[in-house]
């Protein structure tokens, strides 16, 4: 498969911001990103922007203005997110086979994740999302499940040639195995389905003046809310449950929680797991992913992944996260 990206040279990143009158006076300096090609410059009016280039095939051009269109409505709501800036009533711009937006530059710093007394803000902040995005639902965009999660995505691990051939037949039975039982678990534990961030965890937290901005809605799906709200729970169990109580006294103050999908997060993180590496084997022709990613090749990884979803199956089986009374008021 051909890398998308090969013709986006730094000539043409140029002229695409000169199609909207912007000039850098700064190297388009590359930030953290493999999906896309995000860059941050300062242009010649000494404005800090942001700008990404969508990786050509990924979205069709309903489900990038969906996305937009989400962002815009909770920032015309207070929402403390990154927008994509309009210009002339548009903010998916085109410029020769690319799509690309263009935010502000925040002055920020990374979420700090061992950072426990940012979480009840971090909470507010997604309570605060959902209460707006709940209101109007995604059409366009992909609904968290087990078939769009996983079962859509394993042609791509079943054409990986780095699996061992020694685990090859043990693995993806236990895929299929943790796949089904996280399937029962979503289907038996009813849940309103809302708009979601859908990859919401520490990276895509920026600290501003110590206020939390959510970033990146690269993947917003429709879902339910625990799913925005795990991926900032790690540790031992006594810290899980710390920081789940701290997220939703923060997030119980602007929405309502349901109680009942504390039982979803086993399942949700095991989707995920197999999701990723599928996603990894997917855009393994894209030399960024496998400067990224080294050990994806090597065969430990490939035990490890098989003693992850073992354990994932003992997880799914497990007692689940509680709160306290308080953060259920």
């Amino acid at each position: 498969m051909v890398n998308g990206y090969g013709n986006l040279t730094p000539e043409l990143q140029l002229d695409s911001l000169a199609s909207l009158g912007i000039y850098p006076t700064t190297g388009l300096c590359s930030l953290n990103s493999y999906e896309n090609r995000v860059y941050a410059f300062t242009d010649e009016d000494n404005l800090r922007y942001v700008v990404k280039f969508y990786r050509p095939q990924h979205w069709s051009d309903a489900q990038l203005q969906e996305e937009h269109d989400l962002c815009h409505r909770l920032k015309k709501n207070h929402c403390a997110i990154s927008a994509p800036i309009i210009r002339e009533g548009v903010s998916v711009f085109h410029f020769a086979s690319f799509r690309f937006a263009l935010f502000e530059s925040l002055s920020a710093r990374t979420m700090e994740i061992d950072n426990i007394d940012f979480l009840y803000d971090v909470g507010a902040a997604i309570g605060n999302l959902h209460q707006i995005s709940s209101k109007k639902a995604l059409n366009n965009r992909p609904k968290l499940d087990a078939q769009t999660m996983v079962r859509s995505q394993l042609v791509n691990l079943q054409n990986c040639g780095f699996i061992p051939n020694s685990i090859k037949g043990k693995l993806f039975q236990l895929i299929d195995d943790v796949t089904l039982q996280a399937e029962a678990i979503l289907e038996n534990n009813p849940y309103n389905e809302i708009s979601l961030h859908g990859d919401c965890h520490p990276s895509n937290i920026l600290n501003v003046d110590d206020k939390p901005y959510l970033v990146d809605f690269d993947d917003c799906k429709t879902g339910p809310a625990i799913q925005d709200l795990w991926m900032f729970l790690y540790g031992t169990g006594q810290e899980k449950q710390l920081q789940l109580n701290l997220l939703l006294d923060g997030y119980k103050e602007q929405f309502e929680f349901n109680i009942n999908e504390l039982t979803l997060i086993e399942a949700l993180r095991s989707l995920r797991i197999i999701n990723y590496v599928a996603w990894i084997a997917f855009r393994w022709y894209d030399q960024a992913f496998r400067l990224a990613f080294p050990w994806f090749t090597t065969d430990q990884y490939w035990k490890d992944l098989l003693k992850s979803l073992t354990q994932q199956i003992i997880n799914m089986n497990g007692p689940e996260l509680s709160i306290y009374s308080g953060a259920n008021k």
